[in-house]
């Protein structure tokens, strides 16, 4: 029971990283130490695995699917992503650059502690490294797409964002804004609970988590050290997108008018980004929430240590 209530405090980790836009949940199941087993175990949903459902084996289709780790760790993303939707709205509404400099010192503590994984560093794992970061930083500066609400176009987004939420350092989340349908997903829908957009977005979700899981396993165990040097890359290039001091860029019609949701609020489409021209209070506590962030992941990193050295 006290590892499985561990499996789902991981989830909630994974689901609350996932709604923040430039935080990736698979850097938390990296740091976290599951990332690998979470990756083999959706791997593992393929006709062995439903020829076990169909012909009554359920003790060994749960055994070779892993599956109360897959129900442990995923209900603590659906219930963090359920609670953490409103309290995000909340703290970026009143507290935006100190949330944003949290997760700026959560993400910069991920570069170091996924980058000492790397065993041993060779030219192919530093070209890894540069790849990863320069994607990483060319779509933090993409300009964002027009909403759609499309059906099709819903489940879409479903595989894109759930493809980009596994991989340590791309956010779901951002990639959502990137397609024009963050705001319409993780704040109207959930909050909501309106089926009409989650359905089809959690339909693609599970489509493109199943297939993107064969494809990284495959290259995560033929390519290990180069596939963490890439991963490194996401994460270190994602720091761009979570500078916390920046303007809010509002979405505008072809006539430059301000676009606003049914309630009147403006809708966010990207952030120009600055230095604060003054060492005042708002910097200091800042910078102490980005070194909170950062103890965060180290003591994250440290417990997964310690438990790692009981096991064996």
């Amino acid at each position: 029971m006290k590892e499985y209530i561990g499996l789902f405090l991981k989830g909630m980790g994974i689901g609350a990283a996932n709604v923040i836009p430039g935080v990736s949940g698979g850097t938390i199941a990296l740091i976290t130490g599951i990332f690998e087993k979470l990756i083999d175990s959706l791997k593992s949903f393929n006709l062995h695995a439903l020829k076990l459902l169909l012909t009554g084996k359920f003790k060994d289709f749960a055994s070779y699917i892993n599956l109360y780790f897959l129900i442990a760790v995923f209900a603590g993303v659906f219930v963090s992503i359920l609670s953490f939707a409103r309290l995000l709205e909340f703290l970026f509404g009143n507290y935006p650059v100190y949330v944003w400099a949290y997760f700026f010192g959560l993400i910069i503590a991920s570069v170091y502690f996924v980058g000492k994984t790397i065993p041993k560093i060779t030219w192919p794992v530093v070209i890894s490294f540069i790849v990863g970061t320069t994607v990483a930083l060319l779509i933090s500066f993409l300009s964002p797409a027009s909403r759609n609400e499309s059906t099709f176009y819903l489940f879409l987004c479903g595989i894109v964002a759930v493809c980009s939420m596994i991989l340590p350092g791309l956010s779901g989340s951002f990639v959502l804004i990137l397609m024009g349908n963050y705001e319409l997903i993780f704040i109207e829908a959930v909050n909501e609970f309106n089926l009409a957009v989650l359905l089809p977005v959690v339909v693609g979700a599970v489509f493109g988590l199943l297939a993107f899981s064969h494809a990284l396993s495959w290259i995560f165990k033929k390519y290990r050290e180069s596939t963490l040097a890439v991963l490194t890359g996401f994460i270190l290039g994602s720091l761009g997108m979570l500078w916390p001091w920046k303007n809010e860029i509002y979405r505008t019609n072809s006539l430059g008018e301000l676009i606003t949701k049914t309630d009147g609020s403006k809708i966010i489409e990207g952030y120009e980004r600055y230095l604060p021209d003054s060492f005042n209070t708002e910097v200091i506590l800042a910078i102490l929430f980005m070194v909170i962030g950062f103890l965060t992941i180290a003591l994250m990193e440290r417990v997964a240590a310690k438990k790692s050295a009981v096991q064996t």
